[in-house]
């Protein structure tokens, strides 16, 4: 099992590109399961989710490869039937593999799908996908822990449907099956972040008609039929804010190229009121860490809030704070996991349900520490550069799963990482 090694300490200085969102390329890809012929989808990460999801296609018939002129660039062809299965075996390992349910249930009018895996960061139902679709007039039977679902009437049916909860891959799914539903659709209470909105572009750009993607209401109406897609995905905003606090970590000063100032906004208020400089620049942000940080408090919450996915590794830059922040986890009820990782470095962090204490100290130390989740990791890697000795990180396929070739962009900006195989 490879692991990164970090010899922390050294303040991280110069540029560094983003890659495309893991969390916009799988749905858009999936979405190619809603028209027959060939698709491209570019800006696409090479990631192990985006992998596990082209094995599910091609499981299901589809071909998926990379485009050779293209690097970043996937082609799918999807030919006129499919079998509409998403086995165990492939969606045990990803939770996001669920978003083929809206496509096969509106295309193909069935679809068995297995109950989702993927990060161990608490509860993450899928009741919302399976209340929408069944309002939209499928049937839903849960069997031997699989989803079985199909239109008794031969094609999904427009409905207004309120989620009870802002869910990004509920508001996704459901929103895929009502571009090929019959009639209008108005989805209510939808999640807002730019992922939805770029997965609603893409549908456009296949011929749906969906209007107010971004806001927490969509009105959609479909049609017959969709056309391949051809869509560039966004950048993605949980990896430039990760490479944005790391330029926060005490004398940083890093360029993010293809940061999306609109999407950072929580973020970055939040840099700014621990210390850090942040101002736009051609292409992207740029951040300067400004010594030891200012403690703040932090409370996640849906889009435009401060993500959960950036919680882990803002911790580990208020674990260097002259002071006591406060962190408040409000999506995921166990998602604290990085913290006795955090520990092991010498950080100062009281957990008490979902509040963290963070007591700043002057420096961490490096040590032997394990990743449990995908942004878990990230922190892990934030908190040995800027830890003083050698950090040493198991368990990194967490870490592919959501960051593409983390330790070959961090290496420019001075960081002495290296991957060692297993």
């Amino acid at each position: 099992m490879d692991k990164i090694v970090v010899e922390g300490g050294v303040p991280l200085r110069g540029s560094v590109d983003v890659s495309g969102a893991k969390n916009a390329a799988l749905p858009i890809v999936a979405a190619a399961l809603l028209a027959e012929g060939d698709h491209v989808v570019r800006n696409v990460p090479d990631l192990a989710d985006v992998r596990t999801l082209g094995r599910l296609l091609a499981h299901m018939g589809c071909q998926v490869e990379r485009n050779a002129g293209e690097r970043r660039a996937l082609g799918i062809r999807v030919p006129s039937a499919v079998t509409p299965e998403a086995p165990y075996e492939l969606v045990k390992t990803m939770r996001a593999s669920v978003v083929v349910l809206g496509p096969l249930v509106a295309r193909w009018g069935q679809a068995r799908v297995s109950l989702p895996g993927g990060c161990a960061i608490g509860a993450r139902p899928i009741d919302q996908h399976l209340k929408g679709l069944t309002a939209l007039g499928a049937e839903i039977r849960l069997e031997h822990g699989y989803v079985h679902a199909f239109t008794p009437r031969g094609r999904l049916e427009g409905t207004v449907f309120t989620f009870d909860g802002q869910t990004v891959t509920g508001t996704e799914n459901v929103m895929m099956a009502a571009a090929l539903a019959e009639g209008e659709t108005v989805l209510r209470n939808c999640a807002r972040e730019p992922e939805v909105k770029d997965l609603a572009d893409a549908l456009v750009g296949m011929g749906a008609l969906i209007e107010g993607a971004g806001t927490d209401e969509i009105w959609i109406e479909g049609v017959e039929s969709l056309r391949p897609i051809d869509h560039t995905v966004i950048a993605d905003r949980i990896e430039a804010g990760t490479f944005l606090v790391a330029g926060a970590l005490p004398g940083g000063d890093v360029v993010v190229k293809g940061a999306v100032p609109a999407h950072q906004e929580a973020l970055v208020e939040k840099l700014r009121a621990v210390g850090a400089e942040v101002k736009e620049v051609p292409g992207g942000l740029r951040v300067v860490g400004d010594g030891r940080p200012r403690p703040v408090d932090v409370r996640t919450q849906p889009h435009p809030g401060f993500p959960t996915d950036m919680q882990a590794q803002m911790m580990v830059l208020l674990c260097l704070a002259d002071g006591t922040s406060r962190i408040t986890e409000t999506v995921f009820e166990n998602r604290f996991m990085h913290v006795q990782e955090l520990q092991r470095l010498g950080a100062d962090i009281a957990v008490d349900g979902k509040v963290a204490l963070v007591k700043g100290v002057p420096r961490l130390e490096g040590a032997p520490v394990m990743a449990s989740d995908l942004r878990a990791s990230a922190a892990l890697v934030l908190a040995g550069l800027a830890a003083q000795g050698s950090t040493e990180i198991q368990r990194v396929y967490h870490l592919d799963r959501g960051y593409e070739r983390i330790e070959e962009k961090l290496a420019p900006l001075g960081a002495r990482i290296r991957r060692v195989k297993a």
